[in-house]
C-alpha cells in the first residue's frame, strides 16, 4: 500500500506539471488523468521494485503519464476543435490593424448526422498568428447548457482587429 503522504505529494507534483493552459479541454483533462494514472502505476511499480521507491516511481510515472495524456488530449482537441464557452475565452492575442485576406474555403462534404443532438460546425480558416490553416468541418454535440456555435472571426476592438476562435453559446 502506498503511504498517503507520498501519494498526495506525487499527485500534487503531477497537478503542477500537468498545467496545459490554453491548449483545450481535452489536453488538460488528458494530462491530469494521465498524470494520476501514471503516478499510481509508477508508485506500484516503484514499491514492487528491489529498492521499494514508491515516490520516485510515482514522480516518473506521473510525468510520463501527464505527457502521454496531454498528447492524446491535444490530438483530440486538434481533431474536434477546442471547445470555448464564451467569446472572451476564445479571444486570441493576435492583434492586427487589418486582418489578412482569407483564402477561399475548400469544398466540404457534410457527412450524415451521427446524433440528433449533433450540430454541424463548418470548416474555417484558423489564424495561427502568421498564416491561415484550414480546419475541416465536423459534427459536434454542444457542451451542456450551450445551443449554438459562433464561428471564428475577426473582431474590431480599440482600433485594431483581434482574432476570435469559434465558440459555443
Amino acid at each position: 500500500m502506498i503511504p498517503h503522504n507520498k501519494l498526495i505529494l506525487s499527485l500534487a507534483a503531477v497537478a503542477l506539471l500537468a498545467g496545459c493552459e490554453g491548449n483545450g479541454p481535452s489536453t488538460q483533462t488528458g494530462a491530469v488523468l494521465g498524470g494520476i494514472l501514471g503516478a499510481t502505476a509508477g508508485a506500484v511499480l516503484g514499491h514492487n521494485s528491489r529498492g521499494g521507491n514508491e515516490l520516485g516511481g510515482a514522480v516518473i510515472g506521473g510525468v510520463a503519464g501527464a505527457m502521454a495524456g496531454g498528447a492524446i488530449g491535444n490530438s483530440i482537441d486538434h481533431q474536434n476543435g477546442t471547445i470555448y464557452g464564451s467569446e472572451q475565452a476564445a479571444t486570441t492575442t493576435y492583434v492586427v490593424q487589418q486582418p489578412p485576406a482569407m483564402p477561399a474555403p475548400p469544398p466540404e462534404v457534410i457527412t450524415p448526422q451521427p446524433s440528433p443532438y449533433a450540430i454541424w460546425v463548418p470548416g474555417f480558416w484558423f489564424f495561427n498568428g502568421a498564416q491561415y490553416v484550414w480546419t475541416g468541418g465536423h459534427w459536434e454535440v454542444p457542451p451542456p447548457g450551450y445551443y449554438s456555435y459562433v464561428g471564428a472571426h475577426w473582431a474590431y476592438r480599440g482600433g485594431n482587429y483581434i482574432y476570435v476562435r469559434g465558440y459555443w453559446r
